[in-house]
């Protein structure tokens, strides 16, 4: 059973109280999922009462908003680190689309954000955060742009564009798991055909270069 804890009282001991609660909301997150994810089962687990945790984030949504932030700034700094010079297309593609899906919780939420998340949070909260998004999305085009071979507006669309097809792509690995069947070779290629590191990374190697035969097109 959680220790309940004393108020924090000063700024640090609240930032400090707010990640705490982020942490546990994470773990909370990972055990039980979005839909079952409860403000009351979060209060126990990061050891507040209910009404103190309502002090920090009036919703759920207002601590998936802040996990996403969380999420979002770890893996484009974890991204952005292992970018190369020397990286095809295909190599930049595959590394966004593995380092995003083994993220813990970012894709699941970036899935959900806008028709769910943002829509249940205030609007600070949500100003607050779409400048922090801005601010990434800069910084991976920023570092991507000599990648590519693409001017830093050239790269800021392709980020953007990838960010969308990641979405679109993110459900593709949920069908049943076949593992110890005998599936027929014919099958198992149609299946894997649709593996959403695949799709990804051959659409996302389409737009790079469409951006790029545009970009020379227009110099």
């Amino acid at each position: 059973m959680s220790v309940m804890r004393h108020r924090a009282r000063t700024e640090d001991q609240k930032l400090f109280r707010r990640q705490e609660i982020l942490d546990a909301a994470q773990s909370h997150y990972e055990d039980v999922g979005y839909e079952a994810f409860s403000m009351a089962n979060l209060a126990k687990k990061s050891g507040v009462a209910k009404g103190t945790l309502y002090l920090y984030f009036t919703t759920r949504e207002e601590v998936f908003l802040a996990l996403y932030a969380q999420s979002l700034v770890r893996w484009s700094d974890q991204f952005i680190e292992g970018l190369t010079p020397n990286m095809d297309d295909h190599a930049y593609s595959a590394r966004l689309h593995n380092t995003a899906m083994a993220a813990e919780g970012f894709v699941s939420l970036l899935v959900r954000l806008e028709h769910i998340i943002e829509h249940n949070v205030s609007f600070p909260s949500i100003v607050e955060t779409k400048r922090l998004f801005a601010k990434r999305i800069a910084a991976i085009a920023k570092a991507s742009a000599p990648v590519l071979g693409l001017t830093q507006a050239q790269a800021t669309e392709v980020v953007k564009a990838l960010g969308v097809l990641l979405i679109g792509v993110s459900g593709a690995d949920q069908g049943p798991n076949l593992q110890g069947e005998t599936v027929p070779a014919d099958v198992q290629r149609f299946i894997d055909g649709f593996a959403s590191e695949k799709l990804f990374v051959t659409n996302a190697c389409f737009i790079i270069r469409g951006v790029r035969t545009d970009n020379a097109g227009g110099s």
